[in-house]
């Protein structure tokens, strides 16, 4: 019985191991086994290895568009400190492919090679950078202003759906709990609408959007106090919404994935202690894994589940280090990276934190970028998942 146990243990965990690090860059989302980043404001791509044998130079990062921010944008942009002031560079993206082109007929069957989403260079970009939104059209090499926004700096996530469609949500400070707004594009980015509003005083602001291909639907999620934190099911158009938890700050999250059989909440609150919950698809919910602080990032790789917690002190989380965790089976729960927040006041030059990108990851490698801690920020760190 002893020997069974350890042996499932030994199954059920996961560890890391570190292939490469690369300054000056923050992970923004992959594209299949494609990882797009930031670099100020140019973003790059990175192909992952096909196999462990390739050279270092076919590890770099290459250029895939860039944007003209404003002048002094640029200048901020060169400096970690200041970027971290100012907010600089991309901050979500979203990769949109078009509809399937059909091949031609060899044979009576259709050459399948010439789908569109086998060729990376033809997705249109969508990105949030400060104050817009912005867009890269299939075969361009520049961002275009698609959106200025009206209120706050920049959504926290962008999300499309197997349609085309675009969503996302306005994120703000909102002390006065006005209206807020959900925008969606069917062009690819160029167009943007209100596709949904919540009613003054329902939320403080929005989240997350993220499509959820095994429901075929969307989760939003909002807070930030009491009924406003809400986690919602709504189908891909919005035309039908339903509250699945709300009320409390358990509910309050910014970080979702979903799995075949369930969608894993990482909360995100100083108020009170965090955790890893499990909502199952029959509507029941777990808590998992404790928290050691706040976590607004998540991803999935294979099977396994990553969250990050940054380092935002309060009253009730009290630690100042940023952590990775990970589960290869969604039961057992490890803390796989630690970093400790650097001296520069949080206030001004941002909580601790990992950034973990959004996207499909078609690869067995978790990439992540650490900022405002102890030497290694704004440094991205790839690691093979074992």
């Amino acid at each position: 019985m002893v020997s069974s146990a350890l042996a499932t243990a030994a199954a059920s965990s996961v560890s890391l191991r570190k292939i490469a690090a690369y300054r000056g860059i923050r992970v923004l989302a992959w594209d299949g086994d494609v990882l797009y980043g930031g670099r100020g404001y140019e973003l790059v791509r990175w192909q992952a290895p096909s196999n462990k044998a390739r050279r270092a130079a076919d590890r770099q990062w290459k250029p895939a568009a860039r944007f003209d921010p404003a002048w002094w944008r640029n200048l901020t942009a060169r400096s970690r400190l200041s970027s971290r002031l100012v907010r600089d560079g991309f901050h979500a993206l979203a990769v949109v492919h078009g509809p399937v082109v059909p091949g031609p007929v060899v044979h009576g069957h259709v050459v399948r090679g010439s789908e569109e989403r086998q060729n990376k260079d033809n997705a249109t970009l969508i990105a949030a950078v400060p104050g817009a939104i912005v867009t890269r059209e299939s075969g361009r090499d520049e961002f275009h202003v698609t959106h200025r926004l009206r209120r706050g700096t920049r959504p926290l996530h962008i999300t499309a759906v197997p349609s085309g469609t675009v969503y996302w949500g306005e994120y703000f400070d909102n002390r006065e709990r006005a209206e807020v707004h959900i925008y969606a594009s069917d062009d690819r980015g160029e167009n943007w609408q209100v596709a949904h509003t919540f009613a003054a005083g329902a939320i403080r602001h929005v989240h997350n959007i993220v499509f959820d291909p095994w429901g075929d639907c969307l989760w939003i999620l909002t807070g930030d106090a009491g009924a406003e934190c809400k986690v919602l099911r709504t189908s891909c158009d919005l035309r039908s919404i339903e509250v699945v938890l709300s009320g409390n700050q358990q509910a309050r999250a910014v970080a979702a994935i979903p799995t075949p059989n369930a969608v894993y909440l990482a909360t995100d609150t100083p108020l009170e202690a965090n955790h890893v919950l499990r909502l199952s698809r029959s509507g029941k919910v777990e808590t998992i894994a404790d928290l050691a602080s706040s976590s607004i990032f998540g991803c999935r790789a294979g099977e396994a589940i990553f969250f990050s917690t940054m380092a935002e002190p309060s009253a009730v989380n009290s630690t100042s280090a940023v952590q990775i965790i990970g589960s290869a089976d969604q039961e057992n729960w490890q803390t796989l990276a630690r970093w400790r927040k650097d001296a520069w006041p949080m206030r001004y030059f941002q909580y601790g934190n990992a950034f973990l990108p959004d996207g499909n990851n078609a690869t067995n490698l978790l990439a992540g970028t650490t900022v405002a801690v102890e030497g290694e920020d704004l440094v991205t760190t790839i690691w093979e998942i074992q």
